[in-house]
Formats: C-alpha cells, sequence, structure tokens
C-alpha cells in the first residue's frame, strides 16, 4: 500500500512543481526489491517563468506605459480651450494627450482601445468621491482615419485623446493598468497651465 501511495504522489508532486514554474526537474527512484522499500530521490530547481519575467517588465512610469502586449509612449499633453482648434464642439477647456501605441504581439490591437483599456484620467477636485474626467472628442484630425486601424506587430501608430476638465487648477493624474480592472502599473501627474 506504501508502494502505491509514494508511486501516486510522484505525478502529483511534479504537476504541483509544474504549476508553481518549476522549469528544471529531476526525479529519480530507486527499489530495493529485496526489503520491498522504495526510495525517492528529488531535486526541483523553480526558475522565473517566462510570463513571470514578462510581467516584472510591465509599467508606467515617465510617461510610457509597457505591458505584455503592448506599449504606449506619451509625446505631448496639452489645455485646449472651448472653442479652439482640438476642442471646437465642446463647452469645456480639455487635456488633450497625444501618445504613439506600439504592439507587442499579433494581437488585434488599435491605439484608441489600448489607450481606454490601460488609462484613466482623474482630477482630484472633490473631497467625497474620485472624479474620474470624461473623454472628450477626438482633439486632432489627423487621426480620423487611424484612430481605430488594427496595428501589425511591431508596429506604432500615433493617436490623441482628450478629456473634459472640471477645472483649470487641479492636477490630473493619469493611472495605468494592466488591462480593465488589472493590477495598477502606476500614476503620473499633468500638471493644468
Amino acid at each position: 500500500m506504501a508502494k502505491t501511495i509514494g508511486l501516486w504522489g510522484i505525478p502529483l508532486l511534479l504537476l504541483l512543481a509544474t504549476g508553481c514554474g518549476a522549469t528544471e526537474e529531476t526525479v529519480s527512484t530507486t527499489e530495493d526489491t529485496t526489503s520491498g522499500s522504495e526510495t525517492v530521490t528529488e531535486t526541483i530547481e523553480t526558475e522565473e517563468t517566462e510570463n513571470e519575467a514578462a510581467e516584472s517588465d510591465v509599467y508606467f512610469k515617465d510617461g510610457e506605459a509597457k505591458l505584455i502586449d503592448l506599449k504606449i509612449q506619451i509625446t505631448e499633453t496639452k489645455v485646449i480651450p472651448p472653442g479652439e482648434p482640438g476642442n471646437e464642439y465642446g463647452d469645456k477647456a480639455v487635456l488633450a494627450i497625444w501618445y504613439d501605441t506600439t504592439n507587442l504581439t499579433g494581437k488585434d490591437i488599435d491605439p484608441t482601445s489600448a489607450w481606454m483599456i490601460v488609462f484613466e484620467a482623474i482630477q482630484d477636485n472633490d473631497p467625497n468621491a474620485v472624479n474620474t474626467l470624461e473623454v472628450g472628442m477626438l482633439p486632432d484630425e489627423q487621426f480620423l482615419d487611424s484612430q481605430l486601424e488594427t496595428i501589425k506587430q511591431d508596429g506604432t501608430v500615433s493617436n490623441a485623446v482628450a478629456y473634459e476638465l472640471d477645472d483649470l487648477e487641479t492636477p490630473v493624474t493619469l493611472v495605468a493598468t494592466q488591462g480593465i480592472g488589472g493590477d495598477e502599473l502606476g500614476e503620473q501627474t499633468i500638471e493644468i497651465k
């Protein structure tokens, strides 16, 4: 009976070790036929798996958000008053952000969806609630035709986004996450001038 439990324990141990990120395993079994006992020697070396390495490379700092599938680099920010080019139809000033999106995989990624999935803009001017800003109209008409184009693998497409400001004094905090509901990657404060 002990022999049966010991033999079933080896595959279970291997399965658990594999699920925890073990990448190199050595298992040897020696059976002493005269005494009916069994000796199990195991060596399990755990190394960082490919996914763990990739996840440690995700961040948002210095205007760049890098995720496993994509990278977004902020290239310019600007406050545009109502009635000015880029905010012709709004009645609030907007914070316009220009950025480049790079597709790091073969997945279908477009610059607008990538931005919306990664970023949230907050203008902390309410003592009682989180003030998440509303997205405004596209602030740069040169991106009308390209804002929803699928980016090729390793390709980069430029785009812009605008957020309607509630006041012209409180800074805006951009918060980047690993997708909707994902872990926070970091945040950056943009001064309103």
